[in-house]
């Protein structure tokens, strides 16, 4: 499905900002189709009749099955300066999960250090430093119950693949759909329940403070936790 105006969350001549879907890949893996990035290259030219493409540069990523807010940059120097952000650790990243298993304690801050097996794309997590490692660092709280399933806020401090996933896989609650880190079975749409629910960052170019924010997905389940 084409991306179109009204997956756009915010836009201005530096950045641009939309609610991606679950099932999109952001840049082009070894399946061959379509990603993101792309998409909104084919977008940009359409809307500002630029038939030699348009610049886009990835700033950052999201996991194939997870939806909500992703960000590029449409010159080079905003990728430059929106990078840096987001190496300094100046972006605050906001994600849901939803989780079938309560969490122990309502909210705290896990530490784990991960390991990445390229070939089976899975992350091991250790409680301490291990060879080939990176530091992972979140915080999560406990924010709603719904028909017997928990809705968690978690607020990442590093970047790195898969964490949230495998990280609240440690407190014994996978996120919904997530087989891949212990939940009992997929999902037959390809998505899991964890969605980039708001970013916030000082615009790199304009100096203004930025708040984007993108709405559940609409899939007969995830929209119902909206109200929280």
């Amino acid at each position: 499905m084409p991306v179109t105006d009204k997956d756009i969350l915010y836009e201005d001549n530096h950045l641009i900002a939309l609610n991606k879907r679950a099932g999109d890949i952001v840049q082009v893996d070894e399946t061959r189709d379509e990603p993101l990035d792309d998409q909104v290259k084919r977008y940009l030219a359409q809307k500002y009749n630029k038939p030699n493409s348009a610049f886009l540069g990835v700033v950052h990523r999201l996991d194939r099955p997870v939806s909500g807010v992703i960000l590029f940059a449409k010159t080079s120097k905003a990728l430059e300066r929106v990078n840096a952000l987001f190496k300094n650790r100046e972006v605050k990243k906001t994600y849901w999960a939803v989780v079938r298993n309560k969490p122990q304690k309502p909210s705290g801050t896990l530490v784990h250090w991960l390991v990445k097996n390229p070939q089976k794309n899975v992350v091991t997590p250790y409680n301490t430093e291990v060879a080939g490692s990176q530091r992972a660092e979140l915080s999560y709280r406990l924010i709603g119950e719904l028909n017997g399933y928990y809705l968690i806020e978690v607020d990442p401090l590093t970047g790195r693949s898969h964490q949230i996933r495998v990280q609240l896989s440690t407190l014994g609650c996978p996120i919904v759909g997530d087989n891949k880190y212990g939940y009992p079975r997929g999902s037959r749409k390809g998505s899991i329940c964890l969605h980039a629910r708001r970013l916030q960052f000082l615009h790199p170019v304009k100096k203004e403070p930025v708040n984007i924010f993108a709405k559940l997905p609409i899939d007969g389940f995830w929209e119902k936790f909206e109200g929280f």
